[in-house]
């Protein structure tokens, strides 16, 4: 079997990418490069020329020529210089030698008091302090000296070519972009001499880079700014270790993404990852939950929510992130089903905090400074991701139908365990409907004892009176709230249904008939028989055979999930706690108890 051929390296490539690494994180231009691609290289560039750029931001350089990163970044400062001080603007004719050698010497000019990268050009030793228009008109009559000739990177092409805008929405105005990066530069200048970082610049995989790509969702992604301004990065190693994060993972609770800053990623993976970590929270994954496997269920969104990002073109997905294609358009619970007839395959995968651990945090992490929430978090992430939608607008690209759908449905979140369990009722347990007679006088006639008025009655044929029966698990599991609970429930929409009483059976190792019991006696002075062991089914068996329950009556099971396999052959439905499942699949309702 022949040996697999090792990728060869591309120094001059290579080259490129770490001198536009050292502009993208510099932030006098994050605000920019957050608008432009990543440069490519591309045979239309001149000759003699190092690089071009046109007006949409696109940066192309020589195919084979080669330089030191210090050079590159040096390249794209001058072409992105260029682009914020106008000299790309597209109403603009083209400009002539001395307009083009002007608008050389001001880029130049601002980008020598930088001292960023290494010029690839000879520069001058002094640079006229007339702006460029005033400059351009006087070399215009008077021609351009030879020492501020060929001060441009474009050979003899202009630096900035005027293209013609066909992306989403409006064009960049790279002058407001210039003059935020300014803003941004001048503040972190304060925090270098205050000694609150290092330097302007941040170091690839270094705390700066995360902090800049959260960031960049407050700046520039509605969508999800509102979710970045109020999440708290944590960046530390031992914490990190300790809970065996590979690179990052987010409890929604606290706010909090929890980062491994020994993982190193690019900005542009940074950004994914915490787009990915965002997600996760504002839409409620770790609550979603519910009886499912917690991690073939987070694998499930991982996947969805990757596709949606690669979608949306939202960063870059870093090497060894869940995706596949074939499951685009689905949901997270159409994707955990299909993923859990595979259980060995896929709980071999990773997600980005590692093998066989969620990223998904169910409680916040034990660190310094450790954040706190107060209630209400299900709002606070659905403003936040609703207002996002709002403002979120087409230059940003369209967004996947499956993430608009989950957006506006937390705007419609399900009804609680008691309001679906009163519906079951609703439908299962008929009211007593009353009727009116004239045989029995109604009391509000009293006021006008001329008019007849009759009064309401209900029948007092026993047969027909409304029942149920409930079938309560009284093993030694069973949680005590729990039961005071969905005893209580029952009991409230009983009495507003005009149920009189319902046929309770307690159920452990054996069968208990209590009988009939009176609702009121069922919430709060019902003795409770057993606590043993767990089997349901007969309980089930005695009241499918009871010769007096009605043989179309509902049965409602209440238990902890620690039970056999029940086969009910009526209407039925299931109480179980939050966080629970039954060991097989439920033929009738399952409401989960908060």
């Amino acid at each position: 079997m022949p040996k697999r051929r090792k990728a060869q390296r591309d120094p001059a490539w290579e080259a490129i990418q770490a001198g536009w690494t050292t502009i993208v994180q510099h932030p006098l231009f994050a605000p920019m490069t957050d608008r432009t691609g990543d440069p490519v290289r591309d045979d239309s560039t001149p000759a003699d020329a190092w690089a071009t750029i046109d007006s949409n931001g696109q940066i192309r350089t020589h195919r084979t020529r080669r330089a030191t990163p210090d050079e590159w970044a040096w390249v794209f400062a001058h072409l992105l210089i260029h682009l914020g001080l106008g000299h790309g603007e597209r109403d603009l004719p083209q400009p002539d030698q001395a307009a083009g050698a002007a608008n050389d010497v001001a880029v130049n000019r601002f980008l020598q008091s930088l001292k960023l990268g290494t010029p690839v050009v000879e520069l001058p030793q002094d640079f006229p302090s007339l702006e460029e228009d005033a400059l351009a008109r006087l070399w215009q009559r008077s021609g351009v000296p030879a020492e501020y000739e060929g001060l441009g990177v474009a050979g003899h092409a202009p630096d900035v070519e005027a293209a013609r805008w066909n992306g989403w929405g409006k064009p960049p105005n790279w002058s407001e972009l210039f003059a935020a990066g300014l803003s941004a530069a001048a503040a972190a200048a304060v925090d270098v001499a205050g000694g609150a970082r290092s330097s302007l610049s941040a170091s690839r995989g270094g705390r700066d880079t995360w902090e800049l790509a959260l960031g960049w969702f407050v700046s520039s992604y509605p969508l999800l700014g509102a979710i970045a301004s109020s999440m708290t990065i944590v960046a530390e190693a031992e914490l990190a270790r300790g809970w065996n994060i590979h690179t990052a993972a987010v409890n929604a609770a606290a706010g909090e993404i929890y980062i491994n800053p020994l993982t190193s990623l690019t900005l542009s993976e940074w950004r994914f990852v915490m787009a990915h970590e965002m997600l996760h929270a504002a839409l409620r994954h770790g609550e979603r939950v519910g009886g499912r496997d917690p991690y073939l269920w987070n694998v499930a969104a991982d996947l969805v929510i990757n596709g949606w990002l690669l979608e949306m073109g939202v960063g870059t997905m870093p090497d060894g992130a869940l995706h596949d294609p074939t499951l685009k358009g689905m949901s997270a619970e159409e994707v955990y089903d299909r993923i859990a007839t595979d259980l060995r395959r896929y709980r071999k995968l990773a997600t980005l905090r590692g093998v066989g651990l969620g990223d998904v945090l169910g409680h916040p992490l034990p660190h310094a400074g450790e954040a706190a929430r107060s209630a209400g978090l299900d709002d606070i992430y659905r403003r936040a991701l609703s207002t996002g939608l709002a403002y979120h607008d087409s230059s940003r690209g369209t967004l996947p139908a499956g993430l608009v759908e989950e957006i506006r449905a937390l705007d419609h979140p399900p009804l609680a365990w008691d309001a679906q369990l009163a519906r079951w009722f609703e439908e299962h347990v008929p009211a007593v409907e009353k009727a009116r007679t004239y045989a029995r006088a109604s009391r509000r006639q009293s006021g006008t004892p001329d008019i007849p008025r009759p009064g309401w009655i209900r029948p007092v044929e026993l047969e027909r009176l409304p029942t149920y029966g409930v079938v309560l698990d009284t093993s030694g599991s069973m949680d005590r709230e729990l039961l005071g609970k969905a005893l209580g429930a029952i009991a409230s929409y009983s009495r507003a249904r005009d149920v009189p009483a319902a046929r309770v059976v307690y159920c452990d190792a054996a069968a208990y008939d209590a009988g009939y019991l009176p609702v009121d006696d069922i919430a709060g002075r019902t003795k409770v028989h057993g606590r043993g062991g767990t089997v349901l089914q007969p309980g089930v068996d005695l009241l499918e055979r009871a010769d007096d329950f009605p043989a179309h009556g509902p049965i409602l099971l209440i238990t902890d999930g620690q039970c056999d396999v029940v086969r009910v052959r009526r209407e039925h439905a299931w109480l179980i706690p939050r966080g629970a499942s039954l060991p097989f699949t439920a033929r009738g309702p399952v409401f989960r108890v908060e």
